[in-house]
């Protein structure tokens, strides 16, 4: 596994941040920890195109940091 810190610019309530989990949930994605002050989302995987799309199709575009 990766670890990835991506941004997050449209995360701005904590309903956001329930739907991101779902998505990341959904693709069996248990290592991750949102930071809503920073809208940042830190993200262990072995395939971050399918967490990028993800949550693109939840409505959140992302971009990686670092």
């Amino acid at each position: 596994m990766v670890q990835y810190v991506l941004s997050v610019p449209e995360m701005s309530c904590h309903h956001c941040a329930k739907r991101i989990s779902e998505a990341l949930n959904s693709l069996g994605v248990s290592e991750f920890k949102i930071d809503m002050e920073n809208k940042e989302i830190t993200v262990n995987t072995d395939n971050l195109e399918s967490v990028i799309n993800a949550l693109d199709e939840v409505g959140y575009e992302v971009t990686l940091k670092g």
